[in-house]
């Protein structure tokens, strides 16, 4: 679930968000047949997008927790397992009722995954990326230092950058 919400926070906000993009991660991430998303709730879920990178991007523990409590106390309802009337197999869901606006669906989903993922890991479960130029979510469920980029390419880019910066020219 923590996955997902990363990948659909860079799907509305960091690229150009669409029915159609949000709509493939959705598909990767386990969502079959076809889904009723609409420009509008595209809108309100980059809403959402916004309010989760803000977890993402807390300086500690603490802050984050602070953000997540005030996002399930305004998002999340009681735990509830469903399998979509025999559509899907059986699963927790945090919204509503299984026909819960999709910002809802999304906001409740993804605070509550990262409050597990936080619970669990004692640290913040993601951050932002460190490199100026991209500054996408990402998750950070490995032991040791905590990561600092989203990906292998930006730290790559930002310590080249840095090199060159420190190596004078010819």
């Amino acid at each position: 679930m923590a996955a997902r919400a990363v990948d659909l926070c860079v799907a509305l906000l960091h690229e150009e968000p669409s029915v159609a993009s949000v709509t493939r991660v959705l598909h990767e991430h386990g969502e079959s047949g076809d889904l009723v998303l609409r420009e509008g709730d595209v809108a309100r879920m980059r809403a959402a997008a916004e309010r989760l990178r803000d977890v993402l991007a807390a300086p500690d523990a603490g802050k984050a927790a602070e953000l997540l409590n005030g996002l399930l106390a305004e998002a999340a309802h009681p735990p509830r397992l469903t399998s979509h009337g025999g559509t899907a197999t059986w699963h927790v869901h945090v919204d509503s009722h299984d026909d819960a606006p999709w910002e809802e669906w999304f906001l409740a989903s993804s605070a509550m995954a990262f409050a597990v993922l936080l619970a669990d890991h004692q640290r913040v479960p993601g951050g932002l990326c460190a490199s100026a130029s991209c500054r996408r979510p990402y998750l950070d469920l490995g032991g040791g230092s905590p990561r600092r980029y989203c990906s292998a390419r930006c730290a790559t880019r930002e310590r080249v950058a840095a090199h060159r910066s420190r190596t004078p020219t010819r």
